[in-house]
């Protein structure tokens, strides 16, 4: 009595089937799969953020400042 036979599992499938239709049951299927497959690549892209060095900023210089600044007077003249 601890388990189950094929043939109770064959009555639970189709009462299921009956219940349910292929097609939801089809749309369910899918719709496992790629929550699965989400995950997974999700799972890739945060050891991938872990493993990456961080970004670095660029350097403000002296240079790129006074550039700056003289574009802007040549705008206005």
């Amino acid at each position: 009595m601890g388990s189950f036979s094929i043939w109770h599992w064959l009555v639970v499938l189709a009462i299921v089937v009956l219940v349910f239709g292929t097609k939801k049951l089809r749309n369910l299927g899918s719709d496992l799969g790629g929550a699965v497959r989400g995950f997974k690549e999700g799972m890739k892209g945060a050891e991938e953020e872990n493993i990456s060095p961080p970004p670095t900023q660029p350097q403000v210089t002296d240079h790129s400042i006074s550039s700056k600044t003289e574009e802007k007077e040549q705008t206005k003249v």
